[in-house]
């Protein structure tokens, strides 16, 4: 895996480039100097744990032959005040999943995502306390 990072401008606009060529844009915020044009790195982490626990949840489901619709998450982190460096204290995932779903199995799949699976939730818990609930918006067969 390998990762590329070139700046844009002459503040702190930078692209991410992957292997494939897939591209993200990074920038700080204009409190300090960015022009707040992409992600800050801290919340590349949020949107980290989101996908990743995302595809294993989306995995799992499929696996159990549930019939997923479509998903959403919401995730809030809150950091450590007045610290440098300020890490994650807190994150917290909420999961919408709509379909016909079976309430004991999405439970199952989001604990193993987040309790065993989802490689970022296991680096960030070394940190963060990490939380997650989750809705389930019943579709008709």
């Amino acid at each position: 895996m390998k990762i590329t990072i070139d700046r844009v401008d002459d503040a702190f606009q930078m692209e991410a480039k992957n292997e494939r060529g897939q591209i993200i844009t990074m920038d700080n915020s204009s409190a300090s100097g960015g022009k707040d044009t992409g992600y800050r790195p801290m919340e590349m982490l949020l949107v980290a744990i989101g996908g990743c626990s995302s595809i294993d949840v989306i995995d799992i489901l499929k696996k159990q032959r549930e019939p997923l619709e479509n998903l959403h998450v919401e995730i809030n982190g809150e950091r450590e005040p007045d610290k440098v460096p300020s890490l994650f204290e807190e994150i917290d995932l909420h999961f919408t999943l709509e379909g016909d779903l079976n309430d004991g199995k999405v439970k199952r799949a989001l604990d193993l995502s987040l309790e065993k699976y989802c490689s970022v939730a296991k680096m960030l818990e070394k940190t963060a306390h990490i939380t997650y609930s989750y809705t389930i918006k019943q579709t008709a067969k």
